[in-house]
């Protein structure tokens, strides 16, 4: 079944500075080790100029086979030796946290709409910590493998030793950040990496002698739990007045979305069709905002203008990790530049890398996804790890209704109970607080909530990482 989806451009509005040198006097000494110090970005085209460094490149996740993840690190704006460390991961699975999460949503650079140059993000992440975006598994973005059955392997289990071996290889290239205090987040299918990373680190801590100092996890708009997912989809979709009530009815009373054969039950089938057809009239990722009326051959054929929603026996269905394809296009054009791809250190400007924002192919040939993410949350919580998710309450596709079903299913205690929160003295969204886990929403934002809402993200962050509670009073 495929689903076709457009969206519209929301980027945040900055002022794009004209290209110098692309980094100003560096305000700290370069490492000694020589592999960190070639993954310096000096020369990214149309970069404005910024007080922090940042690097590019690769880090060898397995010698034999030849595989390599590409990361962009960009240290913090002030002060990087004292804050946290921060990893992001974009889901799909098969989307690019480059593509995506660096230059749309939370990184210092906005891909600018003509594809030639940068904008600066006034609400980047990396004012609050040193982010570091990740290309994974191999095949998303320039990640890449010379075994071309590594393949066939490829999913949640395969994407998690990998990172873990990514992050062990990449603080031994930069040893000064290993002592932060560290933290996962990601959105969409990230909602399945990030805690089964968080496990792994968490389980290897107490059994080997490299430790991490993973400290909690954060989620946005997340896959949690399939069966409830798609019962918050549905019933969502009803609620905003998507599909009609008759609709609605079959799908309630003829499938299990808890079953393994869900999709053998025609009934059922057929009316969760009728569903996904409604969205291709509007962006399931943010219902109440324009389509995008660009030329398509501005937008990436391989990003989300397609998007396969596959159904087995073994797997619910999974999003890709984003929603606008006229942005992803912009992002394509840049991506693919021989000048850029030089000063990130993926090819020599000549022998380029073949770059898409996602790899639709592993979308549709993803061979294992944990139904559920609940166990792994109890044992996170349970480890005295800090656990917060977010969700845009205009998101049709892991809507809001999605994650409270999942979490409701936590049974834990409630600590502070549902309530306004505020930011510019305007009310943000809701949140509450449990005993290990905070829950807030975004009032009015879509599945890619930064993009959305940039500076009221940034706040959340910022309290995420200082354990404080979100201002429930102007």
């Amino acid at each position: 079944m495929k689903l076709s989806i457009m969206g519209t451009v929301f980027v945040v509005c900055a002022l794009l500075v004209p290209p110098a040198l692309g980094l100003a006097k560096t305000q700290w000494p370069l490492h000694t080790d020589p592999s960190r110090q070639d993954d310096l970005v000096t020369n990214l085209p149309g970069q404005p100029l910024v007080g922090f460094r940042h690097f590019a490149g690769y880090v060898t996740v397995h010698e034999p086979h030849g595989r390599a993840l590409f990361y962009w690190f960009y240290e913090a704006a002030s002060h990087p030796d004292q804050k946290p460390l921060v990893l992001w991961l974009n889901g799909g699975p098969g989307c690019s946290s480059v593509g995506y999460g660096a230059t749309q949503e939370i990184g210092p650079f906005i891909v600018d709409n003509d594809a030639n140059g940068l904008k600066l993000n006034d609400y980047s992440w990396n004012k609050e910590a040193n982010m570091l975006f990740l290309e994974s598994p191999i095949g998303v973005g320039f990640s890449y493998t010379n075994t071309t059955t590594d393949y066939h392997n490829l999913g949640n289990e395969f994407t998690a030793n990998d990172a873990y071996t990514f992050l062990q290889n990449w603080f031994l290239k930069f040893p000064s950040y290993r002592n932060h205090t560290f933290y996962i987040a990601g959105e969409s299918y990230a909602g399945k990496y990030v805690p089964e990373l968080a496990e792994l680190i968490h389980d290897r801590n107490k059994d080997s002698s490299f430790h991490i100092d993973l400290h909690g996890v954060l989620l946005g708009n997340p896959e949690t739990s399939d069966g409830d997912d798609w019962r918050g989809m549905v019933d969502y979709a009803w609620s905003h007045a998507v599909i009609s009530d008759e609709t609605h009815k079959i799908i309630r009373e003829s499938c299990d979305f808890n079953s393994n054969d869900t999709w053998s039950n025609n009934t059922c089938s057929d009316a969760v069709d009728e569903l996904l057809s409604q969205y291709k009239e509007i962006d399931i990722y943010s219902l109440y905002t324009s389509l995008c009326m660009a030329n398509s051959a501005s937008a990436d054929g391989n990003s989300m203008q397609t998007l396969m929603i596959k159904r087995s026996n073994t797997m619910m269905p999974r999003m890709m990790g984003g929603y606008d394809p006229c942005l992803d296009g912009y992002a394509k054009t840049f991506y693919n530049r021989p000048d850029v791809q030089e000063a990130l250190h993926v090819s020599d400007g000549h022998r380029l890398k073949n770059w898409s924002i996602c790899n639709i192919t592993m979308f549709e040939n993803w061979s294992d996804s944990k139904p559920s993410m609940i166990p792994i949350y109890k044992k996170l919580i349970a480890a005295g790890l800090r656990v917060w998710i977010y969700s845009g309450d205009t998101d049709g596709r892991v809507p809001v209704l999605s994650t409270r079903y999942s979490l409701s299913s936590l049974g834990l205690p409630i600590t502070k109970a549902w309530r306004p929160w505020y930011h510019e003295k305007q009310v943000s969204g809701w949140y509450q607080e449990y005993a290990g886990l905070t829950f807030a929403t975004f009032r009015g934002a879509g599945h890619a909530v930064p993009c959305f809402k940039p500076s009221s993200s940034l706040a959340l962050f910022a309290s995420f990482l200082n354990g404080q509670s979100l201002p429930s009073s102007k």
